[in-house]
């Protein structure tokens, strides 16, 4: 899955660089975007009475973006658990031969208590590591 995301000034620093932390909401709008193509919402009460929460979050910068620039993220899931999900990450720039910034997100379902949970089925069985 990929999306477009502009970068605004509101993401640089003083020198029109994107902030090392901005790549992890890319990432956020790559994950829900990957999901919700899927028809899938992790704050969805169907979702069988649990929430997902960041268990771990891996970023390794190549170069930078800047202003004004329109960026590509893919997102891709590499794995699932009984109750965790896990997705890959990489961000382009435009005419790019590498990604300026890849990484690794790992969500663990929990229930109202905060406490791991399994992932429901029905969400389960939305999901194919394979895409």
């Amino acid at each position: 899955m990929e999306i477009q995301i502009r970068i605004y000034y509101e993401d640089t620093d003083c020198g029109g660089v994107v902030y090392y932390a901005n790549y992890l909401k890319y990432f956020e709008r790559g994950r829900t975007e990957y999901l919700r193509a899927k028809g899938i919402t992790l704050t969805d009460p169907h979702a069988g009475g649990v929430i997902f929460v960041v268990t771990k979050a891996e970023a390794a910068y190549a170069s930078s973006c800047r202003y004004g620039e329109l960026i590509r993220v893919d997102t891709r899931l590499v794995g699932i658990t009984g109750v965790t999900i896990s997705f890959e990450h990489a961000v382009w720039r435009d005419g790019a031969d590498s990604p300026a910034v890849t990484g690794k997100v790992t969500l663990a379902c929990v229930d109202i208590n905060s406490r791991p949970a399994r992932i429901p089925k029905t969400l389960r069985d939305s999901l194919d590591v394979t895409g």
